[in-house]
C-alpha cells in the first residue's frame, strides 16, 4: 500500500499534453520500481502516443489487466478525466510487486480513449486467442475522485463485482454501483466484446454529473475530493491484489 502522500503527488503531476503525460506515466512507473525490461511502449495504429505497459509476472500464466487512459480532452485540465485513474497505475504496481502471486500482472495506461478507445482497441486487437483465454479480469478506472467509489454494475462482470462489495465491507470504504450508460463507451467495452470479465471503476452520481465537470473547464484538481480518493486507491490496491486469489476460481453454481 501505497502512502497517501505519494498518490497525491503523482496526482498532482498531470500537467502537459497528452505526449507530456505519457511520458510522465512512464517515468512514473519507473520511479515505482517497473524495469526497463517490464517497462514498454506499445505504437498504436492512428495515435501519436503509445500504450504504456507494466507487466510484473506471476508464477502462472494466468493474467490480471489493470488499465486506464491518460489522454485529456483540451478543456480543462483533463485531471478527474482521466489523470486521476492513470497515475494510480504506479501505485497499484507498487501494492502488488512485493507479493507473491499466481497471476501476472499488466498494467496499461491507455493512450486516444477520447477519440473512441483507440489504445484499448488496439491493444485487444493484438491479443491472441491463447492471451485472452489466460486473462481472468480487467480492471478498469476511469473519473475517480469526485465521490467515494463506483461501479458501472451494467458493464462489469457480476463475479468481480461480488468480490470488490465483499472486500469493500470489510475495509469499510464505501461503494455503490451507479451506471454511466448515458456517458457513452470506456476502455473495458473492447475487452467485454472477447468476453474477457471486466469492471469499471469510477466516481459518477448524478450529482457530480449535473455539476458539468467533465470534458469542461471545471475539470481541475480542486475537482478531486482527497479523502474519496484516497479511499478508492485502498480499494482498488487491496482489490487488484484480492483478484490474484478468487479472478480464476472456479464458480459455484447456485443451489436449485
Amino acid at each position: 500500500m501505497v502512502l497517501r502522500d505519494i498518490v497525491e503527488a503523482r496526482l498532482v503531476r498531470y500537467g502537459g499534453d497528452d505526449k507530456q503525460r505519457e511520458s510522465t506515466l512512464k517515468q512514473m512507473f519507473a520511479e515505482a520500481g517497473c524495469d526497463n525490461k517490464h517497462l514498454s511502449e506499445q505504437p498504436v495504429e492512428k495515435s501519436k502516443q503509445p500504450n504504456v505497459i507494466c507487466m510484473l509476472p506471476g508464477s502462472s500464466d494466468k493474467v490480471i489487466i489493470i488499465g486506464a487512459h491518460f489522454d485529456r480532452v483540451p478543456e480543462g485540465d483533463g485531471v478527474v478525466d482521466n489523470w486521476s485513474g492513470a497515475s494510480l497505475l504506479p501505485s497499484l504496481y507498487e501494492a502488488v510487486k512485493n507479493e507473491p502471486r499466481k497471476h501476472t500482472y499488466v498494467f496499461i495506461g491507455f493512450t486516444d480513449e477520447e477519440q473512441g478507445e483507440v489504445g484499448s482497441r488496439f491493444y485487444v486487437r493484438q491479443m491472441t486467442n491463447e492471451q485472452v483465454a489466460a486473462t481472468d479480469a480487467m480492471v478498469n478506472m476511469d473519473t475517480l475522485g469526485l465521490a467515494p467509489t463506483e461501479i458501472w454494475a451494467s458493464h462489469s462482470d457480476k463475479r468481480l463485482i461480488s468480490a470488490i462489495m465483499a472486500l469493500a465491507k470489510q475495509l469499510n470504504i464505501p461503494v455503490t454501483g451507479v451506471n454511466v450508460d448515458q456517458i457513452g463507451s470506456t476502455d473495458a467495452e473492447q475487452f467485454s466484446e472477447r468476453k474477457i470479465p471486466r469492471i469499471t471503476i469510477h466516481s459518477l452520481t448524478q450529482e457530480t454529473w449535473n455539476a458539468r465537470i467533465l470534458h469542461t473547464s471545471k475539470d481541475k484538481l480542486s475537482a478531486i475530493r482527497p479523502d474519496d480518493y484516497y479511499q478508492t486507491y485502498r480499494l482498488l490496491a487491496a482489490y487488484v491484489a484480492f483478484l490474484d486469489q478468487v479472478a480464476s476460481a472456479p464458480v459455484t453454481p447456485n443451489p436449485q
